[in-house]
């Protein structure tokens, strides 16, 4: 029972998040711009500065290198269920504008937000560089390809096809991760940075603006929509169909069969792993969807639904790991 509640109060905590801001707007305390600004600070400097003190402080060669079997897992996963998703959203005739969402939503998890902390109350300390091993992988989905592919479904661009621009897959965010590499492989890098408190105490304080500035954004946009409005169409069934069947399924078949034909990673890594592939969908998609001019209502109606369905998920996830 302690672990149901743990789990669900880490949901409840992105719901007041959510909460926080849609009070704000609804109090007319924000100006007509300011999503905007926050989609700006988010994108082009909170979250580059979060992924690279994540990468700094929680990674290092020898932790890399051990955890190389489950990244082999966490690659394999993530890329079938791109795949399967992208394949899903074709057959499905998902609208254009909503496309690169649903397969964003389908195959992104929050990792760090949701995973972490279910993850500590869960199975303790043992899984943190489990979580982050997942979570590599989906930086490098999220801010290469996850970008492009709702890049390229922008409604506003008319050309029948598309122009491949490199500036889609090297974004605000994937420079964070590019500049912290020097700093996990090179130790002396490393611990000259973490020499300068001033400098880390000021990027980790930045860093520290993402989540909560993300969720408030969702916050603002449900206001500026309407919860009334919020619908649930075949094109959003299909998104929470992916979300928590679809990758779920696939993560624990490759698993089952890797850790029997293959190398068996253990109790705790497969179970965080699996874990992972059923959290709710990444809370800056709605970020991404603005800045892009997609759907910014139907990214923000899956963020809100699916962290609020989590509630139910994550005992049934729990019961299924436990079989």
């Amino acid at each position: 029972m302690a672990i149901f509640f743990s789990s669900i109060s880490s949901v409840i905590s992105i719901l007041l998040m959510i909460t926080a801001g849609y009070f704000c707007q609804a109090k007319g305390w924000l100006s007509k711009h300011f999503s905007n600004s926050i989609s700006n600070l988010l994108m082009n400097m909170a979250l580059p500065i979060s992924i690279f003190v994540s990468m700094v402080n929680d990674l290092n060669p020898k932790a890399l290198s051990k955890l190389s079997v489950g990244l082999f897992y966490s690659i394999l996963s993530t890329f079938v269920t791109l795949i399967i998703a992208w394949l899903i959203v074709k057959l499905a005739k998902v609208k254009k504008g909503r496309r690169g969402i649903a397969i964003m939503v389908i195959t992104a998890p929050n990792t760090l937000f949701i995973g972490v902390p279910i993850n500590l109350s869960l199975f303790g300390e043992t899984s943190i560089p489990y979580v982050l091993v997942y979570y590599v992988v989906h930086i490098f989905l999220i801010w290469t390809i996850g970008v492009y592919l709702i890049a390229i479904d922008d409604p506003t661009n008319t050309n029948t096809k598309v122009k491949f621009d490199w500036h889609n897959l090297l974004p605000a965010p994937v420079w964070g991760l590019i500049v912290a590499i020097p700093f996990v492989f090179i130790p002396a890098l490393g611990n000259l940075l973490k020499s300068w408190t001033c400098i880390t105490v000021t990027l980790k304080d930045i860093s520290n603006l993402v989540t909560p500035l993300a969720l408030i954004y969702i916050g603002i946009m449900l206001k500026k929509f309407g919860i009334k409005h919020m619908t649930i169409d075949k094109d959003v069934l299909i998104s929470y169909l992916g979300r928590f069947i679809l990758v779920p399924l696939v993560t624990v078949l490759l698993l089952l069969w890797g850790n029997k034909y293959f190398y068996n990673i253990g109790k705790v890594f497969t179970q965080t792993l699996i874990l992972q592939a059923a959290l709710p969908a990444l809370a800056v998609v709605p970020i991404l969807a603005d800045r892009y001019h997609c759907d910014v209502k139907f990214a923000t109606n899956l963020v809100v639904s699916t962290s609020i369905l989590f509630i139910i998920v994550v005992p049934i996830v729990m019961l299924l790991i436990n079989i």
